[in-house]
């Protein structure tokens, strides 16, 4: 039923698009060597490695993020190799089967579902890899699933202090360009986002980032491919970097997304998706009062900025709540995945979303427990806005320091 006004995406992709970016797609075609929109996929690649922090090479495909998980693996391994995954929810255990589907051998790392991956036990699977079989741990960053976000450098530093050579592939689809990721900093290899999720476009392009020694390592690989291969994509020619016809939609979606991104900044974007997310979470923990809703993330650290999954009682089928939300209140949260189908539900909270738009989200997310009568501490709301007010007054204060600091220190000098 039509409710009137707009309704509310809060999935945790595809994400809300921005009337800029939408607005950036409405137009014709061009041709595909037109002097101006190869200067527009040039400057895409470059900004984007500042996206992802590196020096490296970029490659963009014409996929969702299951593409990207293929694109590094058809690059980087033959069948028959071997691939180390620390489990953390449905994404590491489906890049598990994408990888056995494509003849490769992965070795999973158990980890619950409620907490980050374990970097002492990556170091232990790695220590007990005495012939160095294992060509590389390939780690989710933020699961979608659990709304858990692991520690990206303390697996690069789990490998290096087992001695092990493995290659470390990061899918940073539901990260990139929300929390902060320093690509080379933290010594990821390979690095596999998407364009449907904080980079605020629609559903269709994999983006890969891959340092030297990553592509020294692909030159290795037997396997024979042509639409994913990083040297024949390696060209100034714009058909070969794409292996075909560019999706020049998507691609002004993205230069368009890019440049909301540079006015906007990266530390203020990251500032404001940790703020987003603080308020959902001091949401659920003051429904959570109620005895029937938890958040899965035992661990506060372990939290997302992006996705928060909420556990619903045994005894209720998530559905219910996400349905109601969507069909009466026009509130689109996700759904539960794997071991949390029926048990869960899940409030997104990336891309481009403010506070009044996360409050919507969170007024109707409480309609709906009030109308489905389901327990909960009364005041979620009220505790997510008052967290909100303080963090932007603590924000503005610091802000005012830094610049009454800076004003002093020019005079001084």
């Amino acid at each position: 039923m039509d409710q009137g006004g707009r309704d509310f995406l809060n999935t945790p992709g595809p994400t809300h698009i921005p009337d800029r970016v939408l607005n950036a797609m409405r137009r014709q075609a061009m041709d595909l060597v037109d002097p101006r929109f190869v200067a527009m996929v040039d400057s895409s690649f470059d900004d984007l490695k500042g996206v992802f922090e590196t020096d490296g090479s970029i490659y963009i495909y014409t996929s969702n993020g299951h593409g990207g998980w293929e694109a590094a693996l058809a690059n980087l391994f033959d069948p028959g190799d071997v691939v180390l995954i620390p489990e953390t929810g449905v994404f590491s255990n489906a890049w598990a089967d994408h990888a056995k589907m494509l003849g490769l051998m992965p070795r999973l790392v158990p980890g619950g579902w409620r907490h980050a991956i374990d970097p002492k036990a990556v170091e232990q699977a790695l220590r007990d890899d005495g012939k160095q079989e294992i060509k590389a741990v390939l780690a989710v960053h933020t699961d979608t699933a659990t709304g858990i976000t692991s520690d990206l450098p303390a697996i690069r530093g789990a490998i290096d202090a087992a001695g092990h050579p493995a290659l470390l592939v990061a899918d940073v689809i539901a990260s990139l360009a929300a929390a902060p990721f320093e690509m080379d900093a933290w010594g990821i290899d390979v690095a596999i986002g998407a364009s449907q999720k904080a980079l605020m476009g629609p559903p269709g392009l994999a983006i890969l980032a891959v340092n030297d020694k990553a592509r020294q390592h692909a030159r290795r690989v037997k396997t024979h491919k042509r639409y994913w291969d990083w040297d024949f994509r390696d060209s100034d020619e714009i058909y070969r970097r794409f292996c075909g016809t560019p999706p020049e939609h998507n691609i002004f979606a993205l230069r368009e997304a890019l440049d909301i991104i540079a006015e906007q900044g990266l530390e203020h974007i990251f500032r404001r998706h940790a703020r987003l997310a603080g308020a959902v979470h001091r949401a659920v923990e003051v429904w959570a009062e109620g005895g029937a809703l938890s958040i899965n993330a035992l661990e506060p650290k372990d939290r997302s900025v992006s996705v928060t999954t909420i556990r619903v009682p045994p005894d209720m089928h998530s559905e219910t709540i996400r349905v109601h939300a969507r069909e009466k209140l026009g509130v689109s949260l996700a759904g539960g995945l794997g071991e949390l189908e029926g048990k869960a539900f899940r409030i997104g909270h990336l891309g481009d979303l403010n506070e009044p738009m996360i409050l919507g989200c969170l007024g109707g997310v409480e309609t709906a427990l009030i109308e489905l009568g389901v327990p909960h501490g009364s005041g979620g709301l009220r505790a997510a806005t008052e967290f909100l007010a303080e963090a932007r007054r603590a924000e503005v204060e610091e802000a005012s320091a830094e610049a009454s600091q800076s004003r002093w220190g020019s005079a001084a000098s």
